[in-house]
């Protein structure tokens, strides 16, 4: 940003009044407009970190009491989520008919262990969840929560379950490159217990909460 340059100083006759100098006044005219520059191009700066920001709009009660039927998430694509985070994917092919199907014959509803196999394909749906376990973890499921390598994972967002779809208590390990996902409302939700892992290539992005301008965004809770 080119800036006009300053009045040249004239010094005062002898015996007159000395004038203020008008080197101080000259600075803060210009340091004004230039740190207005610099702020609206650090806006600007992260405004484009978050320039990908892509929104989605809720239309299941998977997710509930965290996300509501008909509500708009914003997603970050290209960042790697962590356990604890929410994401939007592509499901495996086996989470789209009408009952799911688990690539492991003795795996998923109506046995002891959750799905620890899906199989091969992914579908172009896109589903919301929240990831419980991440590669190498072993997974298994009481009372609709995820026990994480032998820890129940603290989940204050889980709603309660009961009923057989939330005790898989025979663990399974999750598959490197992959994630374990399941939904908040955990009575109420198609999940990876019954269509299994979900490799790190079908995630979509991780739901954040933005800022105004999404001058910053954080991972949504």
């Amino acid at each position: 940003m080119s800036v006009s340059p300053p009045s040249p100083v004239h010094a005062a006759p002898l015996g007159e009044e000395t004038a203020l100098p008008y080197g101080r006044p000259v600075r803060r005219r210009i340091a004004v407009p230039v740190a207005l520059a610099l702020g609206v191009g650090a806006a600007i700066a992260l405004v484009c970190l978050h320039d990908r920001v892509v929104y989605y709009r809720v239309t299941s009660g998977s997710m509930r009491p965290t996300l509501q039927v008909g509500s708009r998430v914003a997603v970050e694509p290209g960042v790697q989520p962590k356990v604890g985070e929410i994401v939007v994917f592509h499901p495996p092919a086996g989470a789209i008919p009408e009952v799911p199907v688990c690539g492991a014959a003795d795996e998923g509803a109506g046995f002891t262990r959750p799905c620890g196999v899906a199989t091969t394909g992914s579908s172009r749906a896109i589903f919301i969840k929240r990831v419980v376990a991440g590669p190498g973890d072993v997974v298994s499921i009481r009372g609709g929560h995820a026990v994480v390598n032998g820890v129940t994972s603290s989940e204050p967002f889980a709603v309660p379950c009961t009923g057989s779809d939330c005790d898989f208590e025979t663990p399974v390990r999750v598959p490197a490159g992959h994630y374990y996902l399941l939904g908040d409302n955990r009575g109420a939700s198609d999940d990876s217990r019954f269509w299994g892992p979900v490799p790190a290539s079908s995630i979509v992005g991780v739901a954040v909460t933005c800022l105004p301008l999404q001058t910053a965004c954080r991972p949504r809770q």
